[in-house]
């Protein structure tokens, strides 16, 4: 009964994480690629194009593979990176808290890695990979 809690919990908390990052990503899908692009070169973002289609990228695409729970780790990767950037370029001058503070950046970034490589029994990679793992490893016990 605690495991089916837990794969709830983890769900719910992928479902969180993913929201958030879905609106930061429609916002940016909204500005259009050039419009996103510029706005990370005048925060010193390099390569802004790119860096503007890979955020685009990780947090609409990303963001529905985390609530289906398909390929968690490599979201979760997406999100530090994305969350990386976003601490370095714009937020780290405002410190940990306060107005444009880091700490939503920090929590999104490290609950999404950690989800990422915990997603639970409710996620397409469950399914697909280690529900496989988990009966082999039975039944060679």
């Amino acid at each position: 009964m605690f495991t089916r809690f837990k794969d709830v919990a983890l769900l719910l908390g992928r479902i969180g994480v993913a929201v958030v990052f879905l609106a930061h990503g429609l916002q940016k899908w909204d500005n259009g690629i050039d419009g996103t692009a510029q706005f990370f070169e005048s925060t010193g973002v390099p390569l802004p194009t790119i860096a503007a289609i890979f955020a685009i990228a990780v947090e609409i695409l990303g963001s529905i593979a985390f609530i289906i729970g398909f390929a968690l780790p490599l979201v979760g990767i997406g999100y530090v990176v994305v969350s990386v950037g976003a601490l370095l370029s714009v937020h780290i001058d405002n410190g940990l808290t306060g107005q444009g503070g880091y700490e939503l950046v920090l929590v999104l970034a490290l609950a999404g890695l950690a989800l990422g490589f915990n997603g639970g029994r409710y996620s397409l990679d469950h399914v697909l990979f280690w529900s496989k793992r988990e009966s082999r490893e039975l039944q060679s016990a």
